[in-house]
């Protein structure tokens, strides 16, 4: 009899066990939605900004490949004005973002349609490449179902060729609840997690378990969008760099500082650049300008760039500065509720209200207040706290702080001298 009660009180998975997400989502006085949706927004950038620590070993050199889904789910219009421009669009930021925060990094573009992987562009530093890609992706025929094997199978061979000192990842942006593949995906899984490749998934329809499963294989994350505000924050982060995975080797990397060649008492020479002159739709033209390979002296127009000649990496030192201020993250501000700390920002000098900040942000060291905006920028975007640089002393009197030791320990120099 106590079985039966034991199983008569049992309830279906179906019955019991789910979470009530929608109360998450509360309407405002003015009865929208967009205040609950900013709210977890700026909670989610603030769980970001919490987990960076300061000398984590980072992949700092990355190569992303974006893998997007243009079967005929992205023509649904929950996205305005379709899920596929709307992509298109948030992915422009995104790359433009994604090169200014590391520019020693490479990126590369996969479609999925018809049950086929198509890459449409190459792994390459140049932003305005991808760029003119997404243009032309804009008057793509939709159809079909999606392969998420055969997009990860062609980006595995891509990333194959990477050294084993890059960061290796993929980014899949899905918009279809199914995906038609010729074999057991579970087999492109194992590889990519021995590979050491992280994959990531952001959706636009709803959470698929193939893709959750991908991402806790691989170590990546999974997330689900709630409208073009919430994708633009998913988006943003991957923009730093992720921790460095344990089949990344530690190598030196050999790179060249390009130079503009002139003799003295003469005009530059008129030559060609080698990022165009393969190029059909843009020829090289004949320039006086550009910058030289110290190894070989091949010109280029821009950099970031690898010489098609010799293989080096042509940086600039402001390429490798951007880079650095990954491994110095600025501290993380105290979350604090306003109750008149101080009537305006001192970044942006706005003033501060209770109607209007309910929650406000000091810095521990230079003990400044600022707005939610601030906040967000000072850590996503400038990357250095404005009080700590413009207040005279604060950061000498932060550096020049000496634990105090333990009282049953004591400093001992290199002559044996106690201090």
């Amino acid at each position: 009899m106590d079985n039966l009660d034991n199983e008569g009180s049992k309830e279906y998975r179906w019955e019991t066990g789910y979470e009530k997400t929608w109360e998450a989502i509360k309407e405002d006085d003015d009865g929208l939605l967009d205040g609950a949706t900013a709210e977890i927004i700026q909670k989610a950038k603030r769980k970001r900004q919490a987990q960076k620590n300061k000398q984590n070993r980072l992949g700092m050199m990355r190569h992303l490949l974006i893998i997007l889904d243009c079967s005929e789910s992205m023509s649904v219009p929950d996205l305005k004005p379709t899920r596929l421009l709307c992509t298109l669009r948030l992915l422009e930021t995104f790359i433009e973002e994604f090169f200014d925060q590391n520019p020693i990094s490479q990126m590369g573009l996969i479609v999925l349609k018809s049950k086929r992987a198509e890459k449409i562009t190459e792994l390459t530093g140049t932003a305005k490449l991808h760029l003119n890609a997404l243009e032309s992706l804009s008057k793509i025929s939709l159809s079909g179902e999606p392969s998420l094997q055969n997009g990860l199978d062609l980006a595995l061979k891509c990333l194959k060729l990477v050294p084993s000192h890059a960061s290796r990842e993929i980014l899949v942006v899905m918009a279809s609840l199914t995906t038609c593949d010729p074999v057991d995906i579970n087999i492109t899984i194992d590889t990519l997690k021995n590979e050491g490749i992280r994959c990531s998934v952001i959706s636009l329809s709803a959470e698929i378990h193939v893709c959750r499963h991908l991402t806790q294989q691989t170590g990546g994350s999974h997330g689900a969008v709630l409208d073009d505000a919430h994708f633009h924050d998913q988006l943003l982060a991957y923009i730093d760099p992720p921790a460095a995975t344990q089949t990344q080797e530690n190598s030196l990397i050999k790179m060249g500082f390009p130079h503009a060649r002139a003799d003295e008492g003469k005009d530059p020479p008129l030559s060609m650049c080698m990022c165009h002159i393969e190029n059909p739709e843009e020829p090289s033209k004949l320039t006086s300008g550009g910058f030289h390979c110290p190894q070989c002296f091949s010109k280029y127009c821009k950099l970031p760039v690898e010489c098609h000649t010799c293989g080096l990496t042509l940086v600039s030192a402001p390429h490798l500065a951007r880079s650095y201020h990954h491994l110095f993250p600025v501290q993380h501000f105290t979350e604090l509720a306003y109750n008149g700390q101080a009537a305006v920002c001192y970044a942006c000098q706005r003033p501060l209200s209770e109607a209007t900040n309910k929650t406000v942000y000091r810095c521990e060291i230079c003990t400044q207040i600022y707005c939610c905006d601030c906040d967000s920028f000072i850590h996503d975007t400038l990357h250095t706290c404005v009080g700590c640089n413009t207040i005279p002393g604060v950061m000498a009197q932060f550096y020049n702080r000496k634990p105090q030791p333990p009282s049953n320990m004591v400093l001992v120099n290199s002559l044996g001298q106690r201090f």
